[in-house]
């Protein structure tokens, strides 16, 4: 039992991670309906960015690293919809095909400019230890991870229901045809939406150097299991990201301890497929009169 115990705040650290991975696809993916696989690369420039400031910050690169990241993906992503995506909105099969494309390309400069071979981060002395959780141990960095979840949650959340843009945002999403009847100008909407996502894709680039090495294919680890975050959450929905990559986080870490970690994959993957048979639109659906 205690065994057990000690799970949970394993699966509760592995579902900040995922979190922090689907935030960004719940505005690129649940918002706009773009098939992003490029958003992996962002998370790797947000990584990367963190190895780059640790020359002239030290242990502290993390913590400089995370507006950096931000606005650095978040220009990537914003080039990338204003160099290609925009012409290919309603298309989701050909958005795959080009940001897998996009994707490779990205990966292929990582190496030329860093190499090959994984790059270290080193963590600040004040995230380096353990504190006891249900009688086992979790480092600081996963708390620091968790941590830095709820407040990009909540930044997301104050966004989307408290600002005007965040309003206009939800606005295109129900209905982009109303949206721009309205006024509301739906090219430029669609422009700080790619920017925000591809923003938070940094930042969770920043966190993952805390639990692993750095290298040109860090993104194509966590690709797949964001995108099944956001898709048993529901397209578009905050809340369904919140509870989905809770819960895969302790399916994860309870099978793992049952089994393996292979093994967990696929006990994981069972799982969200027999679950999209029951709901093949997620745990919440978006209610507009353009779907119904």
């Amino acid at each position: 039992m205690q065994s057990l115990l000690n799970q949970l705040p394993i699966g509760l650290s592995i579902g900040a991670v995922l979190l922090l991975i689907a935030l960004g696809l719940t505005f690129t993916f649940g918002q706009m309906g773009v098939i992003n696989m490029a958003h992996g690369e962002f998370i790797m420039a947000g990584a990367y960015t963190a190895y780059m400031l640790q020359d002239w910050t030290g242990k502290q690169a993390v913590l400089v690293a995370l507006p950096v990241a931000f606005l650095l993906a978040g220009a990537l992503g914003w080039i990338l919809e204003r160099t290609a995506i925009r012409h290919f909105y309603g298309r989701p099969l050909d958005t795959l095909l080009l940001t897998w494309g996009v994707s490779l390309v990205l990966q292929q400069a990582a190496r030329d400019i860093f190499g090959a071979p994984n790059v270290q981060v080193v963590a600040p002395g004040w995230l380096t230890g353990r504190v006891e959780v249900l009688g086992g141990s979790l480092p600081y960095s996963r708390l620091f991870i968790m941590a830095l979840a709820i407040a990009c949650v909540i930044g997301v959340w104050a966004y989307l229901d408290r600002s005007r843009q965040g309003r206009r945002m939800r606005a295109v999403m129900q209905n982009r045809e109303l949206a721009a009847c309205s006024g509301v100008a739906t090219p430029r909407v669609d422009q700080l939406t790619f920017f925000i996502g591809s923003g938070l894709a940094g930042v969770a680039g920043v966190a993952l150097t805390l639990i692993g090495p750095v290298g040109p294919s860090l993104g194509t680890y966590y690709i797949v299991d964001a995108f099944l975050v956001v898709v048993a959450g529901g397209l578009g929905q905050l809340r369904g990201a919140v509870i989905a990559a809770v819960a895969l986080g302790m399916l994860n870490s309870f099978a793992e301890f049952w089994t393996d970690a292979s093994l967990a994959k696929v006990i994981v993957f069972a799982v969200i497929i027999a679950f999209l048979q029951v709901r093949p639109q997620g745990m919440f659906v978006l209610r507009s009169r353009a779907l119904t």
